[in-house]
C-alpha cells in the first residue's frame, strides 16, 4: 500500500474507534503504535528499533520516561510524546520532549494525541527543540502536501540531512498558510486596508473598511469555490479541463424581498463550500448533479434539490465552535449530528444518498 492509502486506513480507524478510547495508554495502543509501525515502518515489537517508556536521566530528574524512542543504526533518531485522543496539543505538553531532546542525539521529536502529529527539530538553536513544529499532520484532515515530507521520516527513506534542510522551509510555509487562512476567514484591519488600497481609489474610512471586510470574505470564498470546481472538472475529465457547463458550481439563489436586508451579512465560508462539494460528490450517483444547489443563511448552510427549501438533503451548521450536520427523516424533521471535521460528512453517505433518492 502507498503511504497515503495507509494514512487513509488509519484515519478511518480513528473515526470508528476514537469515541471508545478513554485513556492515553489506549490511544497509544490503538493509534500511535500503528502509526509508528504502518506509516513510519518501524518494528514496534523490536526494542532495538522502538523502545517504549524510554528512560533517560535529566539533571536532577531521575527515572523520567519518554513514551517512545525510535532508533536507527543504533542511534536515537526520533522521540515521541503521547497524549490522549482529543486532548489539545500545545508547547506546555512538550516539557519532557524539551528535556530529552537536549540530552540525546535525537534531532526529531513528535508530539501527538493519536490524531494530530506535530514534528519538531532544532532549527532555532542547536540541540534545543524549537517551540514551533516544522510539520503538522491531522489524520482526520490529511494535507497531501505533507505526505512527501512524511515519507522522509520513514525507516526505509530516513535521511536526516534532507529532513533538516527541508524543515526550515516547511516550518515557515506551514505558518504562512495559517496566516493566510486566518486572514481569509477573519481579515484583520491591516489586511483589509491593503486589499482596499489596491482596488478602491477613494479615502478608506471606517465605513469603507467595514464594507471591504465583508467583500474580502466573499471574494475569498468565491475564489476557493473556483479552485475546487477546477480540480473537480480536472478529476472528472481525467486531467483535461472541460467546459464549466459540464460541472456546475454553486447555484446562486435569488433572495426574496424579506431576505434582501440580511443577504449582505451572510458569509459563505471555505468549509461550507468544501462541505457542499463533498455532499454533491456523495449524492451525484443518486440524482442529477445539476439539481443540487446550496443556499446559505446566517444560521446554517442548506443543501437542496432544485433550489427548493421543501427538498432538503441536509444542513451544515458550521457557524459555531462545534460543527453539526443536520439530516432529515421522512417527515422532514431535522436531527443534528456533531462532527469534528468536514471529512466526517463521508460517514453519513448512505443517509445522504437515501435523502437524495426521494427527489430523483
Amino acid at each position: 500500500m502507498e503511504v497515503i492509502d495507509k494514512l487513509n486506513s488509519l484515519s478511518t480507524k480513528i473515526r470508528q474507534q476514537a469515541a471508545a478510547i478513554k485513556t492515553e495508554e489506549a490511544t497509544k495502543n490503538a493509534f500511535v503504535m500503528p502509526f509508528i509501525s504502518n506509516i513510519l515502518g518501524y518494528d514496534v515489537f523490536d526494542p532495538s528499533e522502538v523502545m517504549p517508556e524510554y528512560v533517560c536521566d535529566v539533571g536532577t530528574k531521575k527515572g523520567e520516561k519518554i513514551d517512545y524512542a525510535i532508533f536507527k543504526d543504533g542511534e536515537i533518531q526520533i522521540l515521541v510524546e503521547c497524549k490522549k485522543i482529543g486532548e489539545s496539543l500545545n508547547i506546555n505538553h512538550a516539557s519532557q520532549l524539551f528535556r530529552y531532546f537536549h540530552v540525546t542525539n535525537a534531532r526529531i521529536s513528535i508530539l501527538t494525541n493519536g490524531q494530530v502529529y506535530k514534528f519538531f527539530t532544532d532549527l532555532d538553536a542547536p540541540n534545543k527543540m524549537d517551540e514551533k513544529p516544522f510539520l503538522e499532520l491531522d489524520l482526520l484532515d490529511i494535507d497531501e502536501n505533507v505526505v512527501p515530507e512524511l515519507i522522509k521520516l520513514t525507516k526505509s527513506a530516513f535521511d536526516l540531512d534532507s529532513i533538516i534542510s527541508a524543515a526550515g522551509e516547511l516550518k515557515f510555509v506551514s505558518q504562512i498558510k495559517k496566516v493566510i487562512a486566518s486572514q481569509l476567514n477573519a481579515p484583520e484591519d491591516e489586511f483589509i486596508r491593503l486589499i482596499a488600497s489596491r482596488v478602491y481609489e477613494g479615502v478608506i474610512t471606517q465605513k469603507v473598511r467595514e464594507q471591504f471586510s465583508l467583500l474580502t470574505k466573499k471574494a475569498a470564498a468565491q475564489f476557493l469555490n473556483d479552485q475546487i470546481n477546477e480540480r473537480l472538472k480536472s478529476a472528472i475529465s481525467g486531467g483535461a479541463l472541460v467546459s464549466s457547463s459540464t460541472l456546475p458550481s454553486i447555484q446562486p439563489t435569488t433572495p426574496t424581498p424579506e431576505q434582501n436586508q440580511e443577504q449582505d451579512d451572510v458569509i459563505t465560508t471555505m468549509e461550507e463550500i468544501e462541505g457542499f462539494h463533498i455532499v454533491k460528490a456523495i449524492i451525484r450517483s443518486s440524482i442529477d448533479v445539476k439539481r443540487i444547489t446550496m443556499r446559505d443563511t446566517k444560521s446554517y448552510c442548506g443543501i437542496l434539490i432544485d433550489d427548493n427549501n421543501r427538498k432538503p438533503v441536509c444542513r451544515l451548521h458550521f457557524n459555531r465552535g462545534q460543527k453539526y450536520i443536520g439530516l432529515f427523516d421522512g417527515d422532514k424533521n431535522e436531527t443534528r449530528h456533531p462532527i469534528n471535521s468536514v471529512d466526517d460528512i463521508y460517514s453519513f453517505a448512505e443517509t445522504l444518498q437515501s435523502a437524495a433518492k426521494v427527489y430523483a
